[in-house]
């Protein structure tokens, strides 16, 4: 998400109910707990290879999320926020310009989006914290990625990685278990998961023990089946530390981008049904996954969709430059007070 987009989401939380780009309908809710006051400019959350990261961005952040969330969502807020302060120091390095114009002219959108909503732009970044300053630090940022985007974003480039994934965009579903597990470390959360797996395997070749010999394929596949969703399901129950252990770690559909993280739709859409993976890390923890299902998506174009793939591809693109950069980086997240 850019600094645009941001922006916009942010101010559809500060005057929900307006139309253009910020339209939304909201149900009547009950009155909300007060929003705590803003930390003042010199609080700071976090310092990324000495930059620093204000408690006020984190805030910010914070104010698309309920204020009894708060404590839940900081995390996730400051690791984002983090995230895109090393990728701006990734392309200040490779001094990609942005010129003064492109700024202005950016910033002049937004003030006339303002406008066609009704509302007082000034007043807006008075609600957001943010000084006109600090809005086209952002938005050169935004800027700056979108030109490296388009750099590395070739038109064959784009071509060459829909055709490598067709399951991203032609609506391709799958429903899929897991098993969600915290550990430590990587070698404590693989081990976990192997247990788990083994269990689940000796389970299922108890049951097909009970088979006579030489059943018929059919009525083996069946019974392979069953064992394994209920070994599974009693597993979950058992060990998972995810909410949908109480379904049995039944996840329902998801489709191969935009529903779950990275790492988790990439290996659940690689399996076969009823087939377990290997433990797959994620910024949640350890998972244990069985793909169950698989929905067939339809045949696009690749003009049709060459906006979402380049969409995609530029995530694809944030990520790599996050999980190389970020270990060699030297991150202090300060306590709070």
């Amino acid at each position: 998400m850019n600094a645009w987009m941001r922006f916009a989401l942010a101010v559809s939380i500060i005057v929900g109910g307006t139309s253009g780009v910020f339209a939304q309908t909201l149900p009547e809710q009950p009155p909300a707990p007060a929003v705590p006051p803003a930390p003042a400019p010199t609080v700071i959350a976090a310092t990324v290879n000495g930059q620093e990261i204000q408690e006020l961005a984190v805030f910010r952040g914070l104010l698309r999320y309920p204020p009894m969330k708060w404590a839940a969502a900081r995390k996730e807020v400051l690791d984002y926020l983090i995230d895109n302060l090393l990728v701006d120091q990734y392309l200040s390095q490779l001094k990609i310009q942005v010129e003064s114009k492109e700024i202005d002219d950016r910033f002049k959108q937004i003030q006339d989006e303002a406008v066609k909503i009704g509302q007082d732009f000034q007043d807006i970044l008075r609600k957001l914290h943010l000084t006109e300053a600090e809005m086209r630090k952002e938005l050169h940022a935004a800027l700056r990625w979108d030109k490296f985007v388009l750099q590395q974003a070739t038109e064959k480039v784009l071509q060459d990685y829909f055709q490598k994934n067709p399951a991203m965009f032609d609506g391709s579903q799958t429903q899929a278990r897991h098993i969600l597990v915290s550990a430590k470390d990587d070698a404590e959360g693989v081990t976990k998961i192997a247990i788990l797996k083994k269990g689940i395997d000796d389970e299922v070749a108890k049951e097909l023990a009970k088979l006579p010999t030489g059943a018929d394929k059919l009525i083996v596949d069946k019974k392979r089946t069953e064992a394994i969703l209920t070994a599974f399901a009693l597993a979950a129950e058992k060990d998972s530390t995810c909410p949908s252990k109480k379904q049995g770690g039944d996840l329902g559909w998801f489709r191969r981008v935009g529903d779950m993280v990275e790492p988790f739709a990439r290996t659940a859409f690689a399996l076969q049904p009823f087939q377990l993976s290997d433990a797959v890390k994620s910024e949640f923890g350890y998972h244990l996954i069985l793909t169950v299902d698989r929905k067939a998506g339809r045949e696009v174009r690749f003009e049709d969709v060459k906006p979402f793939v380049t969409e995609i591809y530029g995530e694809r693109l944030r990520d790599a430059i996050i999980a190389s950069y970020k270990p060699r980086s030297k991150i202090e997240i300060r306590d709070m007070k």
